[in-house]
């Protein structure tokens, strides 16, 4: 188990959380990559009471049928351009959901056992629990 953090910077004590979240393309283009990343971020950070400086990194990942653009470069575009990131691609499996951006954000927060995982777009289908 993690120690907590005490980071003066944020005022108090706080833990490292991984916080994911997922969300789904109409079509492979940029602008609507731009559209879903900024909603998607946006909302783990709305859901989580984060700012940008709580942030330490993101892992962004897309499915194979999406080629207009990185989602990582999306997620710069909307204000991320001083977090770390990287992007990766999905395993290119038969039959899984098309066209899904999903993202690991690492972050200070207070409660690292409470944290909102957020899902939209029809990904909500993608976490059964």
């Amino acid at each position: 188990m993690s120690e907590p953090l005490n980071e003066p910077d944020f005022g108090g004590v706080f833990e490292v959380a991984a916080i994911r979240g997922a969300t789904q393309l109409e079509e492979d283009t940029q602008a609507c990559m731009d559209e879903v990343v900024s909603e998607l971020i946006g909302e783990i950070l709305n859901e989580n009471a984060l700012t940008k400086s709580s942030l330490i990194s993101a892992i962004l990942t897309s499915t194979a049928d999406l080629k207009s653009c990185f989602p990582a470069s999306s997620a710069r575009r909307s204000g991320w351009a001083d977090v770390p990131l990287i992007c990766a691609q999905e395993i290119d499996v038969v039959g899984a959901m098309p066209r899904v951006v999903r993202v690991l954000v690492h972050a200070y927060v207070r409660d690292r056992l409470n944290v909102n995982h957020v899902y939209l777009r029809g990904t909500q289908a993608l976490r059964q629990d």
